[in-house]
């Protein structure tokens, strides 16, 4: 992680909003020969100030493998990014920087017998799905659920540690900071947007 003052941010209300405003998250684990990732969603509680990640995987992937061997594990949530051009700024012989936000928790991942896997995958389809719908997890058939929980795993990672990178260009001047709003805004990518949004906090 870029671990550089003034981009730190240390507030963990902020660290954990912003994983629950972006609960796709990597998770990482270290495999027999290279590290092994996957990208999963999350449902992110806080219980007696303790930060709790679950979810459900595919069993006898590469990950759950290794997470099996090794249950030590990196979560990395992430944000768009914006490609901030030295041109936009006052004084323009500087290196250009890309602005973003990134948290990463470390924790130990546990899995759970299948009334705990069926109860993970229940929990992830409510937060997304809804219910009463067609597809909510009441209206699945038993037979459908129960095959399906045979091949999936579920689990919980309590965290042990987390930190953040807010990296919205913090050491630049209040007409610098401006300048970058309006190019962003202008360029309007979808990372330009969302950065560009981030940004004004600091003008506001």
């Amino acid at each position: 992680m870029y671990k550089v003052s003034p981009y730190n941010e240390k507030n963990k209300d902020k660290l954990i909003a912003f994983a629950m405003e972006n609960p796709f998250a990597f998770l990482t684990g270290i495999g027999d020969v290279y590290p092994v990732t996957t990208q999963l969603p999350l449902h992110i509680t806080e219980v007696e100030n303790k930060i709790i990640f679950s979810g459900h995987m595919m069993r006898k992937t590469d990950h759950h493998l290794a997470f099996e061997k090794n249950n030590n594990i990196l979560v990395a949530f992430y944000s768009p990014h914006a490609y901030i051009d030295a041109n936009w700024y006052e004084k323009p012989a500087v290196g250009s920087t890309v602005n973003y936000i990134s948290v990463q928790a470390k924790g130990k991942i546990n899995f759970l017998d299948e009334a705990g896997t069926y109860a993970a995958i229940n929990q992830i389809t409510g937060k997304y799905i809804g219910q009463n719908t067609a597809a909510s997890f009441d209206k699945i058939s038993e037979d459908y659920k129960s095959n399906m929980v045979k091949a999936i795993a579920g689990f919980i990672i309590e965290v042990e540690s987390i930190e953040g990178v807010f990296k919205l260009s913090q050491n630049m001047h209040a007409s610098d900071l401006e300048s970058i709003i309006n190019h962003l805004e202008t360029r309007s990518t979808a990372g330009d947007l969302f950065i560009a949004e981030r940004m004004k906090q600091f003008l506001t």
